[in-house]
């Protein structure tokens, strides 16, 4: 037997450290080749690293949310051969109970074969082959990626799972069987409490450390407050006419090239409108002082992901039609909330548009995502009364609220561009014309 160390890879692109934000496995664990040990982030790309080859886990080198230096031990892994490493010729055995997979190890923890662990508990009964095997209190569940996912959207923990699969690993049809008990269970009937009787109170605090996606976007955003003066510019715009054509479109054509929302024709408004005010599609590099501003637009798709907020990026939105740019919006969102966004997908945009749909409220003031200079956010639709003609009519109206770098965007700029946006919205017949 031998040891094999794996190491942080090198991922291009000028990374020198990674961040280390999930274990999929943990000491005393068999691996084989190819299957994910470890998830570390660079900027907002998610990296899973595979095993290269079979083996047994002996030490897990970092705590979740530690810093790694590319080309530092990650893992050490007991292997059938030679190894990488000098034989130190002591076999680990796995422990009695590794801590869970979400639990932090010791980053002092060093990295070398763990001692030889004897139990003293006695033997358990061994149970019918048709039963899967109860988890000791403890153990690390183990599963599939995919497996891990769907528990993950069902709220279910896998550790809770009876596993059924060969080596103890959770299958989907154990979810299903999981699902299928909970929902068997009777609920309990209680009598309505008195009116008199108080109402119970709630205890309990829970810490939720800022690691992973969460601390780069808490890094981000205190940054871009820091050091960008903010100034916000909210304009309402009658979108009675463009939620007429875009129903009329979809009835058309929603059969044969796909379904339009509202967002494409944000798009298609402001890549209209941007070459009148060229200071918006710009990034501001404020330490050598220079603004670069750029013909084609590069727009910065802000995204809710399950782990926080993403921005991907669709490029030349200039050169997309409406139902291009709705598969390009559709696109890029998708593989951020799946979190096989690579590091160019989610870099490189030149202004960012921001909807929170049916949530947007009424007015906000969203945060540039610098080195940006401008941030379109759009609020949610709702019917009012109006005067048009003397007459009060109802009319369906969105507000614009959007947030610009005052070093180097003037206020009149910032609203001559939106103005311009509005126009194209309350006449939408002018976004269909090249």
């Amino acid at each position: 037997m031998g040891l094999y160390a794996i190491r942080v890879p090198d991922i291009g692109e000028g990374v020198a450290e990674v961040e280390l934000v999930a274990w999929h496995v943990q000491p005393g664990d068999t691996v084989r080749a190819d299957q994910p040990l470890a998830d570390v982030m660079t900027d907002k790309a998610t990296v899973e690293i595979p095993s290269p080859v079979d083996g047994s886990v002996l030490v897990c080198g970092g705590a979740i949310g530690q810093t790694l230096a590319v080309g530092a031990e990650l893992l050490r892994l007991e292997v059938a051969g030679a190894g990488n490493l000098p034989a130190q010729g002591v076999r680990a055995a796995p422990a009695p109970a590794a801590p869970p997979a979400t639990a932090p190890l010791s980053a002092a923890a060093p990295l070398g074969p763990a001692p030889v662990a004897v139990s003293t508990a006695p033997a358990a009964p061994a149970l019918a082959p048709e039963s899967p095997a109860p988890r000791l209190s403890g153990a690390p569940a183990q599963a599939a990626p995919a497996v891990r996912q769907r528990a993950r959207s069902l709220g279910l923990a896998l550790e809770d799972v009876a596993a059924s699969g060969p080596d103890g690993r959770v299958l989907h049809a154990d979810l299903d069987a999981y699902m299928a008990a909970q929902r068997a269970v009777p609920q309990q009937a209680s009598a309505p409490p008195p009116a008199t009787q108080r109402l119970a109170e709630r205890h309990g605090e829970h810490t939720v450390p800022v690691i992973g996606l969460r601390r780069k976007i808490a890094q981000k955003m205190q940054e871009s407050k820091r050091r960008i003066p903010h100034f916000s510019y909210v304009e309402e715009v009658d979108v009675t006419e463009l939620e007429a054509l875009r129903a009329q479109l979809n009835a058309h054509y929603a059969g044969t090239r796909g379904k339009l929302t509202l967002l494409p024709f944000l798009v298609r408004a402001l890549v209209l409108a941007l070459p009148q005010c060229p200071q918006l599609n710009a990034r501001f590099d404020d330490e050598a002082g220079i603004v670069t501003q750029y013909a084609g637009v590069h727009l910065g798709v802000a995204t809710q992901t399950a782990s926080g907020l993403m921005v991907p990026v669709l490029r030349h939105a200039e050169a997309l039609d409406l139902w291009a740019c709705a598969a390009g919006i559709a696109r890029v969102a998708e593989s951020a909330r799946s979190g096989k966004a690579t590091r160019g997908e989610l870099s490189g945009s030149t202004i960012t548009l921001t909807s929170l749909g049916p949530l947007g409220g009424i007015a906000s003031t969203p945060v540039i995502n610098a080195p940006e200079v401008a941030i379109i956010g759009v609020n949610r639709i709702v019917e009012r009364p109006m005067l048009r003609g003397g007459s009060v009519v109802a009319r369906l109206l969105m507000n614009l609220s959007s947030s610009f770098d005052h070093r180097v965007v003037d206020g009149l700029h910032a609203a001559q561009c939106i103005q311009a946006v509005r126009g194209l919205l309350e006449n939408p017949a002018l976004l269909l014309v090249d």
